[in-house]
This record gives structure tokens, C-alpha cells and sequence, in this order.
């Protein structure tokens, strides 16, 4: 089979250009950003405020550059758009005709679909919301797999650098306890933290049950920016800005740099893959080779997990005992 010819690029070709920011350092015009959080601390209540922000054309927590309104589209899989999130908007100040919606009712959004780019230039948005992330992946794609994660944010990355809009994905966190770095904290696999820009994560600050913080977990473009505070209570939502906490302690209350182990990485992704009902072991060792994961190791995590294992046929089946 004859091979295509090799087109080789030197970099003095290449036309350095600098990156332009909707909020500095957090979120990036032209690339992905990752808010992620537990159910309940707050994510969407936030990107909400940001979108009240961008749409009323005032200037970003802790930023004082001057912004023109500017429209978003904001897609959600969980919330209804009448009852929920029309008057959440309201509640946050956000000019509803400057946030548009993509139709759903006969097709489902997904991340390959050729109508985010249309809408985003139709519509002149400067940011995308898809809440939450595993709602727009596709139905093909499974979030745990690497070869399938990478392109499929690499087209999505593509939309937003050739529109220059900012993408901005809400994610769940994993069930994954003990002190492990926050990078391991995101549902699916580590390759969607590898492929966004920026990542934000939102959390409870635990001795202060009305305010949740958002901290900057990556950031690929700048040095990453002061964790920023909000409340949330009776009377609504309020910025309070700066505040002094460190991802560690948003997550766990103290100050940890320790790597999970391969073990907890492993009850973690045996979880979330018999989730939705039995796999034979094989493709478990297979999915979890794709980590790094062992047989061995593997085994131990069944044995935590108490994953019962039944014989069919030629093969071993596992399913969660709950």
C-alpha cells in the first residue's frame, strides 16, 4: 500500500497569536473549560451568574475589563428549560434575550453535531454551555475509553477554536474517596482533564454551609487564578470574590498531594462500568489495561467492591451486589 506523501511544518511558518479570555485565568475564548462538582454544590447555579454577567455586559468577578453584552447558548439534558431554568436565569439577573437554545425535541445534541457550530455562528455566541457533559458526548461514545475521548473532544475543540467561542462543559465528580489529587475526582477518563484547557471545580467550603468556592484545579494557558467565593442561601445568589482555599481543602477540608493508588482507581472504574448491569471480566481487565490497571490488582478491587461473579458458558460475568 503506497503511503501518503509527509507534510512537514516548521514553526518559523507558524504565526504565534495570543490567547483571549472571556474571564482571565479561567476561561479561555476559543478552547474547552471543565466546571465539575458534586450534585448540589453549586455548578450550575454559577455558570448561570456567568452567563448573567456576559449577557448584561458587566465585568467578571475580580476582573475590571470592560465587556459588550454578548449572547450564549446553553444547553442542559437534566433541567427543563420553562420551570427550571428560565426562572433561574431570571433569579441571577440574566438578559433571557441573550441566551439561546439549541432545539433538541427531535434529535439529541451531541458533541460531533454539525449544528453547535452553525448555532454558535448564527446566533454570534461567545459561550457554550452543555450541561452536563456525559448527556452530549453521544450515545456511541463511552466516557471511560481514551481512543474514543480524545476525538471526540478534539472536534469539539476544533468548533470552538474556529468560531472563537468559549466551550464551557459542566461534569460530575466520581465516587472515588480518600485523599486523591482532584484531577482523579472527574467522572470518565483522565483524558478528558487531559484534553480541555481549564479546569474549575466547585465545591462547599465546609465550615461555611452558604458558600461555595470555585478553585482552579488546571489551568493550560495561564497561571492558574485565586479560588473565587459565592453564597447561596434564602435570598438568593451573591459574589463575594477571593478567597483563600486550595483544591485540597475545597475537597477534602486539608492539604493533600498524595496519588490515589492503582486499587482505589480501580473500585472507582469497576463501579461506574457495572453501573448499568453485568460485563464479563475479560472486557473489565481489557477496560482496565487502558489504565494501567493489572489483573491482579483488579481482583483485590472486586474483592472491596463485593462484585459477585457468575459462570456462563466459557466465560466470567460481574455484576454489583447492590
Amino acid at each position: 500500500m503506497e503511503s501518503k506523501p509527509i507534510n512537514l511544518i516548521t514553526m518559523s511558518e507558524v504565526e504565534a497569536t495570543p490567547v483571549n479570555w472571556l474571564w482571565f485565568p479561567y476561561i479561555p475564548y476559543g478552547k474547552i473549560t471543565l466546571i465539575q462538582g458534586d450534585p448540589g454544590d453549586g455548578k450550575t447555579t454559577l455558570v448561570l451568574a456567568i452567563t448573567a454577567l456576559l449577557t448584561n455586559g458587566k465585568p467578571m468577578p475580580e476582573s475590571s475589563e470592560k465587556i459588550t453584552p454578548q449572547t450564549v447558548i446553553y444547553q442542559t439534558a437534566e433541567d427543563g428549560l420553562a420551570d427550571t431554568i428560565k426562572p433561574r436565569l431570571i433569579d441571577v439577573g440574566a438578559n433571557c434575550k441573550r441566551v439561546v437554545v439549541i432545539d433538541e425535541s427531535e434529535q439529541p445534541l451531541s458533541f460531533a453535531d454539525n449544528r453547535i457550530e452553525q448555532a454558535i455562528k448564527k446566533a454570534k455566541a461567545k459561550l457554550l454551555i452543555l450541561d452536563p457533559l456525559q448527556a452530549y458526548l453521544g450515545t456511541d461514545i463511552d466516557m471511560h475509553r481514551a481512543n474514543e475521548i480524545r476525538p471526540t473532544f478534539k472536534s469539539l475543540s476544533g468548533v470552538a477554536e474556529r468560531t472563537d467561542c468559549a466551550i464551557l462543559v459542566i461534569g460530575h465528580m466520581n465516587k472515588m474517596t480518600g485523599q486523591t489529587k482532584g484531577m482523579y475526582r472527574g467522572l470518565g477518563s483522565i483524558d478528558i482533564a487531559a484534553a480541555v484547557r481549564s479546569i474549575l471545580l466547585v465545591g462547599r467550603d465546609k465550615e461555611n454551609k452558604n458558600t461555595r468556592v470555585m478553585a482552579h484545579l488546571k489551568s493550560s494557558l495561564a497561571p492558574e487564578g485565586n479560588a473565587i467565593a459565592f453564597e447561596l442561601d434564602e435570598n438568593g445568589f451573591r459574589w463575594v470574590g477571593k478567597y483563600e482555599m486550595s483544591v485540597e481543602e475545597l475537597l477534602y477540608g486539608i492539604s493533600s498531594e498524595r496519588e490515589p493508588t492503582k486499587e482505589s482507581q480501580a473500585i472507582i472504574l469497576i463501579t461506574e462500568l457495572l453501573k448499568n448491569g453485568e460485563m464479563t471480566s475479560n472486557e473489565i481487565y481489557n477496560r482496565l489495561a487502558e489504565h494501567n490497571i493489572i489483573k491482579r490488582t483488579a481482583e483485590n478491587a472486586k474483592i472491596k467492591i463485593g462484585v459477585i461473579s457468575t459462570k456462563k458458558s466459557s466465560s466470567w460475568t460481574w455484576k454489583l451486589p447492590y
